[in-house]
């Protein structure tokens, strides 16, 4: 997938869906990196990828997070 497609996917999720991603993205990333130190594949592009998708997944995460916060403390108030 393109990396368009990918942030185009990720900014539709909410905050939840994102931390799920970010776990998913984790266990995959350790796996990954289990792999290489195996000698099993040639897996460097794929950790490449990983990082930074994890990486614009916590980017997203930190963006939505002050939003989150202000329409519930919206909420609170009424």
């Amino acid at each position: 997938m393109k990396k368009k497609e990918i942030m185009d996917q990720l900014r539709d999720m909410s905050v939840e869906e994102l931390r799920e991603q970010a776990d998913s993205l984790k266990e995959s990333l350790f796996r990954l990196k289990f792999k290489k130190s195996l000698g099993v594949g040639e897996s460097i592009n794929d950790i490449r990828r990983e990082r930074k998708t994890l990486a614009r997944v916590y980017t997203l995460i930190q963006e939505q997070e002050p939003k989150r916060e202000a329409k519930q403390a919206g909420k609170a108030k009424v």
